[in-house]
């Protein structure tokens, strides 16, 4: 593990919904946490097998597409894949999907692969169905907050 604290928040978000979601509970993390634990926040374009290796715990935030997780997040975790598959095993991850309809089949299929990789879920996964209410944001601050915490006293 990392010498510094770190949660990878990554996401991706067409319709800013599941940003929201993210940014939510990046901001639970924060007000958790303040500055012992780093946060970073990518795009799941955006981030790589090194931004994961300097990671203490990551957070995917994908919405439910046609019953699978985003192609972004699909594309991240193949990039991933092979150059962290023998360096992550245990990693901390919690898992935030919003959809329209079902989201099940998202969540199974992210779980899927990061099972593969042998990373530890530690909460479970959030999952946001229908309209962006305030109560999903609440839910989506204290999942980052506990996250954080987790990471900062060392319980994951």
């Amino acid at each position: 593990m990392p010498e510094v604290k770190r949660l990878l928040a990554v996401v991706h978000s067409r319709a800013g919904t599941t940003k929201q979601l993210c940014d939510a509970a990046i901001r639970g993390a924060r007000e958790a946490t303040g500055s012992s634990v780093e946060l970073v926040q990518l795009d799941a374009f955006e981030a790589g097998p090194e931004d994961v290796l300097l990671s203490s715990a990551i957070l995917i935030a994908t919405p439910a597409r046609f019953g699978y997780m985003s192609g972004a997040c699909k594309d991240f975790l193949e990039r991933i894949y092979h150059p962290c598959l023998e360096r992550t095993g245990g990693l901390p991850y919690c898992l935030l999907v919003k959809g329209d309809t079902d989201v099940d089949g998202a969540v199974q299929s992210v779980q899927k692969i990061v099972t593969g990789m042998r990373w530890r879920l530690v909460l479970p996964p959030m999952k946001v169905v229908g309209e962006l209410s305030p109560q999903a944001l609440g839910d989506a601050e204290e999942l980052g907050a506990t996250l954080a915490a987790g990471i900062e006293t060392g319980i994951f």
